[in-house]
């Protein structure tokens, strides 16, 4: 009798446990990080590998009125946008090697499972509102234009734009705790910079934060137009009274039941900072 049966001997007769030695299932991986690029691909059969049917994403920097939009949208009857989603960050692990070898076998990598869950859990938040269609206006979004637009490749866009110099004021109000004036322009420029190249790879439509404040109603039209969904005069009278939605972590969306209320004026040309300077030019905001 080894030493292993004699320690177990003893530890049921005292205990009444006793060792065992763990299966096998498989050789461990790392855990799950997103999946490499050369690795993402088109659904392999949209019918079947997607549930939702033209998803829209607003594609926007930070502190662009993505909130206010979010809001007006979601008045809509056929428009499901609820708070910022991330859902590009959920990843997909196989665990084990023989877990990766049995999705190959169905052929899948790890892009397209975790395509299927990104699908399904928007699909799932649209079902449970009972509207038509989704959308998802997480301003990080625009940084992986490319993985959405190969996800879902009967998505629609729609570009929120706003003065680079009052998002870059507004990003410093929001966390001066966190950055001084310079970092916030340096940072919001980065979405700027990240908006502005999937406007140029995706086709969409363009809303400006100014006009949608100067004039909900016409922008609010436009929109529905492109979308191709009736325009409904509730959209400019949005949310619930006395309420004031908090999103996630440290920050909040600041909507209160009202209607689209204007905006805060441009700055002078004076008063933007060199580095968005570019930025302004490319998007009309200097000649």
């Amino acid at each position: 009798m080894t030493w292993q049966r004699t320690l177990n001997k003893a530890l049921v007769r005292y205990t009444g446990y006793q060792l065992k030695r763990s299966e096998k299932t498989g050789k461990p991986v790392k855990p799950p990080e997103s999946a490499a690029k050369e690795l993402v691909r088109p659904p392999a059969d949209p019918r079947t590998d997607r549930l939702l049917v033209e998803p829209i994403f607003i594609m926007c920097p930070v502190r662009s009125g993505s909130t206010l939009l979010r809001a007006v949208l979601n008045a809509h009857s056929e428009l499901h946008a609820p708070h910022e989603l991330h859902v590009r960050r959920l990843t997909v692990g196989f665990g084990t090697s023989l877990a990766e070898k049995a999705m190959a076998e169905l052929g899948h990598n790890q892009a397209d499972l975790e395509h299927l869950l990104w699908d399904r859990v928007l699909h799932r938040e649209l079902v449970r509102s009972g509207k038509r269609y989704i959308v998802d206006k997480t301003p990080s979004n625009a940084f992986a234009y490319e993985r959405i637009a190969t996800c879902w490749p009967d998505a629609r866009y729609i570009f929120l734009l706003r003065h680079p110099a009052s998002i870059a004021e507004s990003w410093y109000e929001a966390g001066q705790d966190k950055r001084t004036r310079d970092e916030a322009v340096a940072d919001a420029l980065r979405y700027m910079k990240a908006v502005h190249r999937a406007r140029k790879a995706l086709t969409g439509l363009t809303v400006r934060y100014e006009d949608l404040t100067a004039d909900p109603e016409a922008q609010t039209r436009a929109i529905c137009e492109f979308l191709k969904v009736d325009w409904e005069p509730g959209m400019l009278r949005y949310g619930k009274p006395d309420v004031v939605r908090k999103g996630l972590g440290d920050w909040k969306d600041k909507i209160v039941s009202g209607t689209v209320q204007p905006g805060r004026d441009v700055p002078p040309p004076e008063q933007i900072p060199e580095a968005l300077r570019p930025m302004c030019k490319a998007w009309g905001y200097l000649p």
